[in-house]
């Protein structure tokens, strides 16, 4: 981890402290990050990815992580909580957003959070412009349902399926952070 994750104030989310910043610090997704990794560094980089999987898999993370390994900086990333934005007007504001260059990167890349709660015509406005966006811009969308994301978008996206990962992984994090707090935990308390 970085050393300004360590000289946070006592007060921040413990899952934002330890958050992980980068390819290394990625755990139970090796799939995904081998995969997303490998394109970015081969050069190969899509116009639209979905990332599909359980809450608190690192859908969000994997998605900030492409950002920042594309070296765009935080003028040019823009978050959209589609559970809060959800309608066409919001979609509309994007739609007419992407045809602006970047302020200081390649890329803009737009990351929509919780897609599946995009509206009928939301999802209609926003087709085109992932089918078709400019150059400059990279959509990356994540989502807990599936099922909920139309075919002609996933069609459109290079797409991720996270899993869950194991109680061995989750046992070792629980155990790596609350040493790193200052705790000791009491055998199998992890």
């Amino acid at each position: 981890m970085k050393d300004s994750k360590k000289e946070t104030n006592g007060n921040i989310a413990l899952y934002r402290k330890y958050r992980p910043e980068n390819w290394g610090e990625v755990i139970g997704q090796d799939h995904i990050v081998k995969a997303i990794d490998g394109a970015l560094k081969a050069g190969k980089v899509s116009h639209a990815y979905l990332l599909c999987g359980p809450r608190g898999t690192g859908k969000t993370t994997i998605a900030r992580i492409i950002a920042s390994e594309l070296g765009s900086s935080v003028n040019d990333i823009y978050e959209l909580d589609a559970a809060s934005n959800r309608g066409i007007d919001d979609v509309r504001s994007i739609r007419d957003s992407v045809q602006t260059m970047p302020f200081d990167s390649k890329y803009k890349i737009y990351i929509l959070d919780e897609v599946h709660m995009f509206t009928k015509d939301a999802w209609n406005a926003l087709l085109k412009t992932i089918e078709e966006p400019p150059k400059h811009v990279i959509f990356i969308l994540a989502t807990t349902e599936l099922e909920k994301v139309p075919e002609t978008i996933v069609s459109r996206c290079q797409s991720f399926i996270f899993k869950k990962p194991t109680d061995a992984i989750l046992s070792s994090v629980v155990t790596n952070v609350a040493k790193k707090e200052g705790y000791t935990l009491e055998e199998g308390g992890a």
